[in-house]
């Protein structure tokens, strides 16, 4: 009698892995554009699974609602948003360069997402919380280099002015134009920067 056991090929369970991965994306991708074409309150999981390709079954395996696999789009968006920034801090250039242009980037991202229904479901606290902490500890390493640089004033805690600077770019998603969003990152910056 053969007796299956718990250990699979490595192969296998790469395949498996691999498989999960592709079908959880296309269900993300496929409900954000669903959601961009009828609006947030018209998607039901049953067009979802159709549009997808999927059973509901499975589809209920990777998610229970539309509202969780919003999240899980959105949380997977603000995390490539995260890595741009990093990036940006990284970069070549002189702090004050490289500071510029990750205000400017959040800025832009702030004023992209203003308005819409979707921004009232995922930009709850519970939600951006971990996204904010990320995003101003990338801040503060760069704004202490630039304090280090002598292009960032030191009379405040690098800490307070990332603190600062996310919550005068939340501002942009007020803005009525582009122009006034490249407004706000410049007299932000200029609020850090050594005069």
């Amino acid at each position: 009698m053969y007796r299956y056991t718990s250990e699979v090929p490595k192969l296998w369970r790469d395949t498996i892995a691999t498989h999960r991965r592709e079908v959880r994306q296309a269900i993300l991708e496929t409900t954000a554009t669903l959601v961009g074409q009828l609006g947030l309150r018209a998607v039901t999981m049953s067009q979802i699974a159709e549009h997808t390709g999927i059973g509901r079954a499975t589809l209920y395996k990777y998610f229970p609602d539309v509202e969780s696999i919003l999240i899980a789009w959105h949380e997977g968006h603000v995390a490539a948003h995260l890595e741009e920034v990093a990036q940006l801090r990284d970069g070549s250039g002189r702090p004050a360069e490289r500071l510029a242009a990750v205000l400017a980037m959040y800025s832009q991202i702030q004023y992209k997402r203003r308005g819409s229904e979707l921004h009232g479901l995922l930009h709850r606290e519970e939600h951006m919380a971990p996204a904010q902490q990320r995003f101003i500890e990338i801040l503060t390493g760069l704004l202490q280099d630039g304090v280090s640089a002598g292009e960032v004033r030191a009379d405040i805690p690098a800490a307070e002015l990332a603190s600062y600077c996310l919550h005068a770019l939340a501002g942009a998603g007020e803005l009525p134009s582009e122009t006034a969003v490249q407004r706000l990152a410049k007299v932000t910056l200029d609020g850090v920067l050594v005069r």
